[in-house]
């Protein structure tokens, strides 16, 4: 319902602007600003009431629970009204014990005097009467339970639950019923999308049945000159033709199983057997081979050319192929006899093609079951996972992945400045693509509302664009002698952003490798914009001096910000006096990825010097804890080409996530993400599990937790987005 009051409220704004009535503006958003509903954010009305009960407000408190009860309270029925009465007894005993917890005796005797009259009437009041003239209540039996931080956790949460349920019950004007229309309308539309694609794979079904048909009789026009190949090429030839055969039926499996369901193994079939794998003399390992016969004898059957009477006739004709299939065979079995282990990473490696896009699930679960069986006994892992879709959209390397803060929308750039906006739920489907003429190199989610995009570019402009009506709304000039936004961190609050600009470098996106480790900071400032008026509020003091802030991050309330620094430095500032609290020599080199810790105690970083570090922020500069990290996983990130070409690329994105308990957190790797298990620094990172399923370097990183599925979103110098679907197994 907070969400439905907020988004009208946006709109009648839009629709008084756009009719000019300008002071009927005024007075709402007046009237905005003085709600006592907060409307209807339930967190927003526990933070009123413990605002008054911190500030020894009685009167206030009073009046707020007084406007409540008029408001909303009376209207329950009267079977509520005792639930009501202990709500509001509980209140006051808080507003009590945070008096005496307080050290103010004064406002503890104010209270009884001035609710004596109301009080000492009712039975549950008669033994608080004598509170204040007790020495240390919190150690009195009568007392003592309500001066634990349990019961007054109790007592928020049964506040909080029961007006969430208040509201949830309440009814709704025609007004603002609008919003589940349209998430209405926008679920039929997209469940009319999956029954599309899913008529699409039933009309594709057919046509490999057709194309077989036809093989028996005229062989592709490769398999002519397939003697002159070699077994690379022949591996490379079939993974091409076995993507293209398969793609109709994966997308039909896909299709139909849902993500939390699909059993891992099972997204595509087996090894199957088919003319022209028979006529290039292909093998299957002999477990793919006893799995295919147990499975499906009925189409081993039907198929008339076998790949062991194609080797025969091979054999009897002396052909210089056979010898290459001897060495083969003679190769698989070297590798065969070795440790199972070894045996199983050997079986995967024969085709990488095939058995990246045909069977990911299934190389995954084997992954995690030699994993679970490294000690002997079998080890229970915290994450299952359950899928892995890839988005392709892109076609260079990527800067920026991040989820937004509802977790239905997914915002990736580009080196080549473009951007996508795509939902992968139920179906992964692109909502809207960002061109743009100057280059952009940062972009962050808006807070409120969270359809709105914050994109940074390289010419001094930071853009707000709104993702449902594809348009841009304003751009605005931060700097035009620093012109490069290299981070944006949006204000919880949603009032606000946080902006780091830069001076111009070499080359910003794609450099030499020597440039990539040789670069010094460079000049840079730290500004802070207000969003509605759509100007800066303030320049921050960088100390020693001015230098570019490559990484941002807020906590939950947005009353701390944390940097990190091109000097290898971190700062640490305090949103509600604008000005540096903390700062430290973190790493040797830049700081590329910095985060707060679940409970906000401690602050992560990654640096150039390969550390993922763990800093204590109420004692600064003081490490809690230092892993070592692999270049995979910290950069600059290298991708080789033909002639010997590498192409070097500078980390921009974030380089590690957290879950959603703050025990585990992802990162970077060759070929995927990495999750570990957070754990003492002793004893060091231990590695949980590897999503894998990409081609080149990880680049950034980026994790989305919600209920007990979280999905993890793995971004490549290739291009590729790998969306990893994870259940987490509860102890």
């Amino acid at each position: 319902m907070a969400a439905a009051v907020e988004r009208t409220d946006d709109l009648v704004r839009e629709y008084l602007i756009y009719r000019g009535f300008n002071s009927t503006l005024k007075h709402l958003d007046s009237e905005i600003k003085a709600d006592k509903e907060k409307g209807f954010r339930v967190d927003k009305i526990i933070d009123q009431l413990q605002h008054l009960i911190q500030n020894h407000d009685l009167a206030g408190l009073k009046e707020y629970w007084a406007y409540l009860d008029r408001r909303l309270f009376s209207r329950l029925e009267d079977v509520y009204r005792p639930t009501v009465s202990k709500l509001r007894t509980s209140l006051y005993r808080f507003y009590v014990i945070h008096s005496v917890q307080s050290r103010n005796p004064e406002k503890t005797q104010e209270f009884f005097q001035r609710q004596a009259l109301e009080l000492q009437s009712q039975p549950e009041w008669r033994e608080w009467f004598a509170l204040p003239f007790i020495s240390t209540p919190e150690q009195n039996p009568v007392f003592s339970p309500y001066f634990s931080r349990q019961w007054a956790d109790t007592f928020l949460v049964s506040l909080h639950n029961f007006l969430s349920v208040l509201f949830q019950c309440m009814p709704l004007p025609a007004l603002l019923s609008f919003d589940s229309e349209v998430q209405k309308i926008t679920g039929l539309q997209e469940e009319n999308e999956q029954f599309r694609q899913m008529l699409f794979a039933l009309q594709g079904e057919s046509r490999p049945k057709k194309d077989e048909v036809m093989v028996h009789h005229k062989l592709p026009p490769y398999v002519q000159h397939m003697d002159r190949l070699g077994d690379t090429e022949l591996d490379l030839v079939y993974s091409q033709r076995n993507v293209n055969m398969t793609t109709p039926t994966r997308n039909f499996f896909s299709t139909f199983l849902p993500q939390a369901r699909r059993a891992p193994g099972k997204t595509a079939p087996g090894p199957q057997s088919s003319p022209t794998q028979a006529s290039l003399g292909r093998k299957d390992s002999p477990a793919g081979a006893q799995s295919a016969k147990a499975k499906d004898p009925p189409a081993a059957k039907d198929l008339k050319m076998p790949a062991v009477s194609a080797v025969t006739v091979d054999s009897a004709t002396g052909h210089p192929r056979t010898r290459r299939a001897h060495d083969h065979e003679k190769e698989r079995k070297e590798l065969l006899s070795k440790p199972s282990v070894q045996s199983s990473e050997k079986k995967n490696d024969l085709d990488p093609d095939t058995q990246t896009e045909a069977l990911p699930d299934q190389t995954d679960s084997t992954n995690q079951t030699r994993v679970c069986e490294v000690g002997g006994a079998g080890v229970e892992q915290p994450f299952i996972k359950l899928s892995q879709e890839e988005y392709g959209e892109h076609h260079s390397s990527i800067m920026h992945c991040r989820v937004d803060c509802s977790g239905r929308k997914v915002a990736s750039l580009d080196v080549d400045g473009v951007v996508k906006v795509w939902a992968f739920n139920p179906i992964m489907q692109t909502k809207a693509t960002i061109m743009s003429k100057s280059p952009l190199l940062s972009l962050e989610w808006a807070a409120k509302p969270d359809r709105l995009l914050l994109l940074g570019s390289g010419v001094g402009t930071v853009r707000l664009y709104d993702t449902d009506a594809k348009k841009s709304l304003y751009e605005m000039s931060i700097d035009t002698v620093h012109p490069r936004i290299l981070s944006l961190a949006c204000s919880p609050s949603g009032t606000s952003f946080v902006c780091s600009a830069a001076a111009q470098a070499a080359n910003f996106a794609v450099a030499t490798e020597s440039d990539a480790r040789g670069s010094g900071p460079v000049s840079g400032h730290l500004l802070l914009w207000d969003t509605k008026t759509v100007k800066q509020q303030l320049q921050f003091s960088l100390e020693p001096g001015p230098v570019a802030i490559n990484c941002t991050a807020f906590n939950h309330n947005g009353n701390l910000l944390v940097t990190g620094a091109a000097d290898g430095m971190i700062r640490l500032f305090d949103m509600q006096r604008y000005e540096s609290a903390l700062s430290w020599k973190a790493h040797d080199g830049e700081v590329y990825s910095v985060e707060f810790s679940y409970d906000e105690n401690t602050v992560f970083s990654i640096g150039e010097d390969g550390k993922f570090v763990q800093w204590n922020i109420h004692r600064c500069g003081v490490k809690q804890s230092e892993y070592s990290l692999s270049q995979d996983a910290v950069g600059p990130f290298v991708l080789s080409g033909y002639s010997g070409y590498k192409q070097v690329q500078v980390p921009h994105g974030r380089l590690f996530a957290f879950d959603s308990e703050g025990q585990h957190v992802l990162t970077c790797a060759g070929n995927g993400g990495n999750i570990y298990r957070l754990s003492k620094a002793d004893v060091g990172l231990e590695s949980v599990l590897s999503l894998g399923g990409h081609k080149a370097p990880v680049v950034t990183v980026d994790w989305c937790s919600a209920m007990d599925c979280g999905t993890c979103l793995t971004a490549s110098m290739d291009g590729k987005i790998k969306l990893s679907t994870l259940l987490a197994q509860k102890p």
